[in-house]
C-alpha cells in the first residue's frame, strides 16, 4: 500500500505537474490568491492532478467516482477515515489544503488549514497559516550551512522544518497552538521526517537547551489589546506593541552555541521622529550578540490597519473591518507611533569574548532569491572584519565580486563623471556612491595588490599623504567588504 506521499508524488501532484496542468497564467493568478482561472481550467477535467487541484488546492468539490481514479490505494473512504475529506452525497470536499512545495534541491507536501479563499468565510482563531508571503521570506532568508541542532520556534504547519531537515542533524519544532503543533507532526509524517515537536510558548519549550541555528517567523503581528479584536494564534502574541519579538532578541542569546545563528522576522515601532534604528538597536543594548537587521518594508499606521484588518477574510466596508481599523489606529496613537518597519533579523554568538558587531540597514527593493547564501557571507564578512580589523583589511589583496559593475553619470559634454555608483547584481543589491579615490581603488582591485599598497600608490598619484587615503578609503572598503562586492580570492 503506497504511502500518501508516493501516492501524490506518482500521479504528478507535483510543482511541476501542477504548473502545467493550471498554465501559467492561472498559476499566477492563483499565486496573487485568485482562484477563478485555476477553477475555469480544471472545472471540466478529469486528469489525476486536475481533480487534486480542484479539491486540494482550490477547496471545490469533486465527485466520489472521480477521486477513488485518482489515488491508486488511497480511495475516498481512507482519505475520509485519515481525516483528510468529508464525504456528501456522490461529492468529496477537502477538509484541508494540501499541496506541493519546494526548493532548489527538495520538494515536499505541506497540509494546512483552509483559506478563506477556499472558504470564503473569516479565518477561525486557531487557524493554521500554509504557505505564505511571510514563511517563504524566512525560508529565502535562512542560511542553509549544515548545523547540528536547530530549533524552528513557532512552527505552524511546519514549512521552516521541512527546510532545516536538509542541513540540520536534529531539528526541534516549538508553537503555543495544539493544532499548529498537530498540523506538524502530520507534515512530518507525510514527508516521512522525524522532528522533535514540543507544546509551548515562545521559548519556554526548550529549557535551557543550545541550539546551532534557531529560526522563527513569530507571531509580529502588533495587535490592539481588545475586546473586540480577534486574536489569531498564528499572528498575534498577546503583549502590547512590538514586545514579542523585542523580548525574543533580548532572550535568544542564551539558546545559541557559540558561534550559532538566530534569524526572524520582525515588526517595530518607530515613533514621531525617531529612527528605526533606535528602536531596534535598544533591543541589542546589552546582549553580546552580533546583528544583521535589514529593513524590508515601512508602513504608515493607516497601511499597517487596512493591511491586517484585512487579513483573514475581512472585508473593507464590513462592521468588523472597520471597527479593527478604528482600534489599530487608537492603540498606535497611544503610544506615538509615527510609522512601522517590517525586516529580517539575523543574530549571532560570538565564538570568542569580542565585542559585538551591529550593522542596520535599509533595503526595500529587489534581493537575491534565495538570499541564504549572501546571508551566510554577510555573517562571515562582518565577522571577519570584527576580529581583523582595518590592519587586517590593509593587509588583504582584495577583488572586485562577479557581480559588481560601475556606473559613471556626468552633464553632457563634461569631460569627468560627476557621479560614480558601483553596484551589486546580486545580495540586497547594494549601490556605493565612489570618491575619485576609491574608484581609483576599484579600477586595480584584482586581488594582485594588498588594499594598503593600492592605497599608497593612489596617494601619490592624488598628491595627498598615505594616512589621510587610507582614513578616507578604509571605512568604504570595509562596506564593500561586508556586503560583498569585495573578496579575498584565496578564500
Amino acid at each position: 500500500m503506497p504511502s500518501l506521499r508516493d501516492a501524490l508524488r506518482d500521479v504528478g501532484f507535483t510543482l511541476d505537474g501542477v504548473a502545467d496542468c493550471l498554465g501559467e497564467r492561472a498559476s499566477r493568478a492563483l499565486h496573487r490568491e485568485q482562484a477563478v482561472p485555476a477553477d475555469l481550467v480544471t472545472r471540466t477535467t478529469t486528469a489525476p492532478v486536475g481533480v487534486l487541484v480542484r479539491l486540494f488546492t482550490l477547496g471545490r468539490p469533486v465527485s466520489a467516482s472521480a477521486l477513488d481514479r485518482v489515488l491508486p490505494g488511497w480511495d475516498v473512504d481512507r482519505l475520509a477515515r485519515t481525516g483528510l475529506v468529508s464525504v456528501e452525497g456522490d461529492h468529496v470536499r477537502t477538509l484541508f489544503d494540501l499541496r506541493p512545495y519546494g526548493d532548489e534541491q527538495r520538494e515536499w507536501w505541506v497540509l494546512s488549514d483552509l483559506s478563506e479563499v477556499m472558504t470564503g468565510r473569516p479565518l477561525p482563531v486557531d487557524h493554521v497559516l500554509g504557505i505564505g508571503g511571510a514563511s517563504t521570506t524566512l525560508a529565502s532568508w535562512t542560511t542553509r550551512t549544515p548545523v547540528g541542532r536547530a530549533l524552528d520556534l513557532g512552527t505552524g504547519c511546519g514549512v521552516q522544518s521541512l527546510h532545516l531537515s536538509q542541513h540540520a542533524s536534529s531539528v526541534v519544532a516549538t508553537d503555543i497552538s495544539q493544532r499548529a503543533l498537530a498540523t506538524t507532526r502530520f507534515n512530518a509524517a507525510l514527508n516521512d521526517l522525524d522532528w522533535d515537536v514540543r507544546g509551548g510558548s515562545m521559548l519556554e519549550p526548550v529549557g535551557d537547551e543550545t541550539f546551532d541555528l534557531v529560526v522563527s517567523n513569530p507571531p509580529f503581528v502588533i495587535t490592539p489589546r481588545s475586546d473586540d479584536m480577534p486574536t489569531y494564534e498564528y499572528r498575534d502574541g498577546g503583549q502590547v506593541g512590538h514586545a514579542v519579538v523585542a523580548d525574543l532578541v533580548r532572550s535568544v542569546e542564551q539558546h545559541l552555541t557559540p558561534g550559532g545563528v538566530a534569524q526572524l522576522l520582525g515588526n517595530w515601532e518607530v515613533p514621531e521622529g525617531g529612527s528605526w534604528e533606535d528602536v531596534v538597536g535598544g533591543w541589542l543594548a546589552g546582549t553580546g550578540l552580533d546583528a544583521w537587521v535589514v529593513q524590508r518594508d515601512v508602513q504608515d499606521p493607516a497601511e499597517y490597519a487596512e493591511l491586517w484588518a484585512g487579513d483573514g477574510g475581512h472585508r473593507s466596508g464590513t462592521t468588523g473591518f472597520e471597527q479593527m481599523y478604528a482600534a489599530w489606529l487608537a492603540d498606535f496613537e497611544s503610544r506615538g507611533v509615527g510609522e512601522i518597519g517590517f525586516g529580517v533579523i539575523t543574530l549571532q554568538r560570538p565564538r570568542d569574548g569580542r565585542e559585538p558587531w551591529r550593522d542596520l540597514v535599509a533595503s526595500t527593493g529587489s534581493v537575491a532569491s534565495p538570499m541564504g547564501p549572501s546571508v551566510a557571507a554577510g555573517l562571515a564578512a562582518r565577522t571577519w572584519l570584527a576580529e581583523h580589523g582595518d590592519a587586517g583589511v590593509l593587509a588583504t589583496a582584495w577583488q572586485c565580486a562577479a557581480d559588481v559593475t560601475e556606473e559613471r553619470h556626468g552633464r553632457p559634454g563634461a569631460d569627468d563623471p560627476s557621479v560614480i555608483l558601483v553596484r551589486q547584481g546580486g545580495g540586497l543589491g547594494r549601490a556605493f556612491r565612489a570618491d575619485t579615490v576609491l574608484a581609483a581603488y576599484l579600477s586595480v582591485c584584482d586581488g594582485s595588490l594588498t588594499a594598503g599598497q593600492a592605497l599608497d600608490a593612489i596617494a601619490t598619484l592624488v598628491d595627498a599623504s598615505p594616512e589621510t587615503v587610507r582614513a578616507q578609503a578604509v571605512p568604504q572598503i570595509r562596506d564593500l567588504i561586508a556586503d560583498g562586492l569585495l573578496i579575498d580570492p584565496t578564500d
